[in-house]
């Protein structure tokens, strides 16, 4: 069976192809009452958009949302929100190589292996079109979860990283590669312009923080907050890796450089370290929650690979049409998506157990 829906208490389930005529999610267990209209969504949605620069796909998708339910004089119902996005740029015929043989690296052979036919204009369902859907949904998300900040950046580009030192969280929507060290992003601009001239493509590693997260968010022992965010990052298109705080870098770190010390505060502890990404036994801590995910290359390239095609014959494909030359930049925003979904979820899984009145340290 498949499984397009991601979720406990708020769930959301997204639907559509790249090429097919629309694109949309469903969100349902929102709390009533929460002011909503399109234009709470569309700017989250701006910022994914194609075409915005020479370093994305130049595919032309206005990305324009409409509510069709779940929403009354301008307030969500409690009802299942719907939400659609017309695609309004296709070009199926690029894809009629694709159609024979399958691109290496893309969920190509995968799918076809799973259901013996596929969707081959621009990947179908598993196209990073898809992703346009999570970040309405998670628009909506946020609007759940207003105590938290989440702020996603792009940390390095083919192995390029950017340097902390000069960290500029203002910097991040200054340039077109939500980089936060404007150096690092005047070097990215040759680095990608590059590999898209040659036909080829770039990976990246794209980092999220999230701030004003309670203390006791995370549901054990199978919906910790750290799972919960690594399977929802994870199941974006093209990511391979996922960290929650050090990472692998814990590893390498003995027991007591690995601890996250306290110290008494005024509302519960004071943190001199986290290590841990602001979680501890799968619940939150009251610190920042933070991530790291790595995004592959885009599997679409010009550069000729050698395949097969689906009669299991040699072959060697280039794939024509408007791609990503580093999909991670766009990756940013559907990353934050993720997270809001993620949050508002265990917020309101919390509120089931716990209600408003959780045992607090120090009370």
């Amino acid at each position: 069976m498949s499984w397009n829906s991601f979720g406990r208490v708020f769930r959301f389930t997204t639907w559509g192809e790249s090429h097919g005529p629309a694109i949309g999610a469903v969100v349902d267990g929102c709390p009533p009452g929460i002011a909503l209209a399109e234009a709470d969504i569309q700017p989250w949605l701006d910022r994914r958009r194609p075409g915005t620069s020479r370093f994305t796909t130049q595919r032309r998708e206005p990305d324009a949302v409409r509510i069709l339910s779940g929403v009354f004089e301008g307030r969500t119902t409690g009802t299942p929100i719907s939400l659609m996005i017309e695609n309004v740029d296709q070009r199926s015929k690029d894809y009629s190589e694709v159609a024979v043989a399958y691109r290496p690296g893309h969920a190509d052979y995968a799918y076809d292996a799973k259901y013996g036919f596929r969707d081959y204009r621009g990947g179908g369902r598993s196209s990073a079109r898809e992703t346009a859907s999570r970040v309405a949904a998670g628009a909506v998300a946020r609007l759940v979860i207003p105590e938290v900040t989440i702020t996603a950046w792009v940390e390095a580009i083919g192995g390029d990283t950017i340097d902390h030192a000069a960290f500029d969280a203002g910097e991040i929507d200054r340039n077109p590669f939500f980089c936060p060290d404007a150096a690092a992003a005047q070097r990215w601009e040759r680095l990608v312009d590059d590999a898209r001239k040659a036909g080829s493509s770039l990976g990246a590693v794209v980092a999220c923080e999230a701030t004003g997260v309670p203390a006791g968010w995370g549901a054990p022992l199978y919906a910790k907050l750290d799972s919960e965010l690594a399977a929802a990052v994870m199941s974006i298109n093209a990511v391979k890796g996922v960290e929650i705080g050090d990472g692998f870098a814990a590893a390498a770190l003995s027991g007591e450089a690995n601890a996250d010390p306290m110290r008494p505060g005024t509302d519960g502890p004071s943190f001199l370290a986290n290590h841990a990404g602001g979680i501890a036994g799968g619940i939150a801590t009251g610190q920042s929650v933070r991530l790291r995910c790595a995004f592959k290359p885009t599997s679409s390239i010009l550069t000729p690979v050698e395949t097969i095609t689906r009669e299991g014959e040699a072959a060697e494909i280039t794939t024509k049409g408007r791609h990503d030359p580093c999909v991670g930049i766009r990756g940013v925003p559907v990353v934050e998506a993720m997270v809001a979904l993620v949050l508002a979820d265990q917020k309101l899984l919390h509120r089931a157990q716990c209600g408003g009145n959780a045992a607090q340290l120090n009370t």
